[in-house]
């Protein structure tokens, strides 16, 4: 399978390399406003340097890959299934939800295939955790509770432009409680606090969140969110149902554990995404090119980018109004 790749900043160069890793794809061509850093992803991947528009006219490139800034990734996704490839993309598909739908209308008429990167979906541990629920190790879910906290704050200057901490951050979040609960929420209640960095409260956001969200037949998601977290990267699930409880934990810079009078001690936590999950950024490329192969439409979708969206901003409505907000994902296909 071949490809081009849109974007060749930090999270492209990671999707960029494991396409070029793999014995059953290559990269093509590749593209960014910097020219060093497409440059030196080429250098790196064997791939050679074009811009947009050839990637997307090269009738030798079968898929994309879309890692450029937020505002560009409707067009570009409409941009590419016109031209007949195959689209993967980062998330958001945007950051607001009716420009979304635009997009995915064009996607449905265009019939090639689109999945958005929500990640972790496919690290293993959660993605064990999901299949042991599904086979009822937990029994018939009541509460799940998802946890999130970066090890530091973004620049105010990111801040600003993200579209807030429920849209940039907690949408990873969204997508998880959606996968993992089966159930679409009905109800969404948030609260938020510029506890960190009073320069993100002055710009209008909060870096401490918390969420609750209520399923039709009455299931609870629970979602926390901070952009500090002093001893790593933090990022647990936990399903609580009638049978038992699934849990899956941190993961940690080595397995070694010491024990000594003071007690047991464990290595850090990992701090950084990127190596935190490198191996689901692989798995959810392998899950792109097997749907593209087996003529499967690919998971998580355009659909699923924009449920977690609509969540997002009800989310940050139930914040400003301090009241709960009810949503509609159900007839959605």
């Amino acid at each position: 399978m071949r490809f081009g790749l849109l974007g060749a900043g930090r999270i492209g160069r990671i999707h960029g390399l494991n396409v070029a890793a793999r014995p059953d794809a290559r990269l093509v061509a590749l593209a960014d406003a910097s020219p060093e850093a497409a440059a030196d992803l080429a250098r790196t991947s064997g791939a050679k340097v074009a811009d947009t528009d050839a990637i997307l006219a090269d009738d030798d490139i079968d898929a994309v890959v879309i890692c450029t800034p937020t505002d560009t990734h409707a067009e570009l996704i409409e941009a590419a299934v016109s031209a007949g490839k195959a689209v993967f993309c980062e998330k958001p598909v945007d950051l607001d939800a009716a420009r979304i739908r635009r997009c995915l209308a064009v996607v449905a008429a265009s019939g090639k295939p689109l999945m958005i990167g929500f990640n972790r979906r496919f690290d293993p541990n959660f993605a064990a955790l999901e299949r042991r629920l599904r086979q009822g190790e937990a029994g018939e879910i009541e509460i799940v509770s998802v946890i999130s906290r970066d090890p530091g704050p973004p620049p105010v200057d990111y801040v600003r432009r993200s579209g807030g901490l429920f849209r940039d951050m907690m949408i990873h979040d969204f997508d998880m409680a959606r996968f993992l609960l089966a159930e679409e929420p009905v109800e969404v209640y948030a609260v938020g606090s510029a506890l960190v960095d009073p320069e993100i409260g002055a710009a209008g956001d909060v870096d401490t969140a918390a969420v609750l969200m209520r399923t039709r037949s009455g299931r609870i998601a629970q979602i926390s969110n901070s952009r500090r977290a002093t001893y790593g990267y933090d990022q647990r699930i936990e399903v609580h149902g009638s049978q038992g409880m699934l849990r899956a934990g941190n993961i940690h810079e080595t397995t070694i554990e010491s024990a000594t009078t003071a007690g047991f001690r464990a290595d850090p936590v990992q701090n950084f995404f990127l190596e935190r999950y490198a191996a689901a950024y692989r798995a959810e490329l392998d899950a792109f090119i097997a749907a593209c192969r087996d003529g499967r439409a690919p998971s998580p979708s355009g659909t699923d980018g924009l449920k977690a969206q609509i969540l997002a901003d009800a989310a940050t409505q139930s914040r400003r109004t301090g009241q709960p907000v009810a949503v509609s994902l159900e007839e959605l296909p």
